[in-house]
């Protein structure tokens, strides 16, 4: 089967001969790629909402993986026993449900080898949390679709160090590993930034401005940034 680029890049994190659990799994797309490809050994497909889950249990049916995936109702991880996988992977959510998802199960989330989060939105937020809860970022992706870009995180338990707070928002891994999305996806961010400081300058004292000049430091940082791929 084919996967789009984002449920591809996301796979792509996952290690092979794995316990796996796909925490909102909608449509079972990820669960059926891993057992097909013989990259999970056996897979937990589970959502908070009825609708997505039946429609992933009939298409694990029709694919005949019935006995390598499980599907199951619930919220966020409480739907796992400890020890009972040893990757998670939390996609297609806002940043900050996935922190809560995370903070809400501590005896679940202790005994994980990896984590594999995909924010829709609010990345620099889980970000944050991520550094402020004893989770170490490991390797980061970008996937790009249409014109929408998304960031792929690996995660493990492990005190890690933030060095500038701009690597909250822009993954330092996308850097070191010189993603080859980064560059389009930096001057993306660079273009936003400029018509919102734009819009500034246009309308106040830029001078006076706590914002105006938050947002100038960012985008020289930004820049640098870009400069240096």
């Amino acid at each position: 089967m084919r996967l789009s680029p984002r449920l591809k890049t996301i796979s792509k994190f996952v290690e092979k001969d794995t316990l796996v659990a796909d925490i909102g799994t909608d449509h079972g797309y990820i669960p059926v790629y891993l057992i097909e490809k013989g990259i999970a050994k056996e897979v937990i497909a589970s959502d908070v909402n009825k609708a997505p889950l039946e429609s992933a249990k009939g298409y694990i049916l029709k694919k005949g993986l019935e006995n390598k995936i499980e599907t199951r109702l619930g919220n966020g991880l409480k739907v796992l026993k400890p020890r009972e996988v040893d990757t998670v992977i939390i996609a297609g959510m806002g940043g900050i449900l996935i922190s809560e998802i995370l903070s809400e199960s501590s005896m679940i989330v202790k005994d994980i080898k990896n984590f594999i989060l995909q924010p829709m939105v609010a990345s620099e937020q889980l970000r944050r949390y991520l550094y402020n809860n004893n989770f170490k970022i490991i390797d980061e992706k970008l996937a790009k679709e249409d014109n929408r870009y998304y960031e792929i995180i690996k995660v493990q338990l492990g005190k890690d160090n933030i060095e500038d707070p701009i690597f909250l928002e822009i993954g330092k891994k996308l850097l070191e590993n010189k993603d080859p999305l980064l560059d389009s996806f930096l001057a993306k961010k660079l273009k936003k930034i400029r018509k919102i400081l734009k819009n500034i300058e246009e309308n106040g004292n830029v001078f006076r401005n706590d914002k105006y000049n938050k947002l100038k430091i960012k985008y020289n940082k930004i820049k640098r940034m870009k400069e240096s791929i």
